[in-house]
């Protein structure tokens, strides 16, 4: 098997406008981030998230918070791209608690990565549909940064 080699899709950069704790669960902690919109820019492609995407964050009893976000991108020339991914975020707990609280925290302080899926019925964009991206998260005061890299 051959070593595995990515290549850099685009930058991501999220608003969060709202968390909703909806409690303890059978799973766990279970909070839903509503997405205000952002931006994507790469290469290949750049454009706008569109506002209404959610992150079903799980705050699991090993102490790792489990996502599961579904978003919109919508291109510099009008196409729509459905974007799921699913990831993880830990670290120790004195650093997660400054990120909860909303302090500045350096990305290498904690783990944060996620594996990514699209979707889009735009034929220049289809390519999209056939490949898997993994990212590089962070988790600054104002919203969520990630680096996106399709694996080759």
């Amino acid at each position: 098997m051959a070593e595995i080699r990515t290549r850099h899709l685009f930058s991501l950069s999220l608003k969060i406008s709202e968390l909703q704790n909806l409690g303890e669960t059978p799973l766990g902690d279970r909070r839903v981030a509503v997405v205000d919109g952002g931006t994507f820019e790469g290469a290949r492609l750049k454009g706008s998230v569109l506002r209404g995407g959610s992150d079903w964050l799980l705050g699991r009893p090993d102490g790792a918070f489990q996502l599961d976000v579904r978003l919109t991108l919508k291109t510099d020339d009008g196409e729509l791209i459905g974007m799921t991914y699913r990831g993880f975020r830990h670290g120790p707990a004195p650093v997660i608690e400054r990120l909860n609280r909303g302090d500045a925290v350096d990305a290498s302080e904690y783990y944060f990565r996620t594996a990514a899926f699209f979707e889009t019925s735009a034929a220049k964009y289809g390519w999209l549909n056939r490949i898997v991206a993994v990212a590089t998260g962070h988790r600054p005061p104002a919203g969520v940064l990630y680096e996106v890299f399709e694996v080759l």
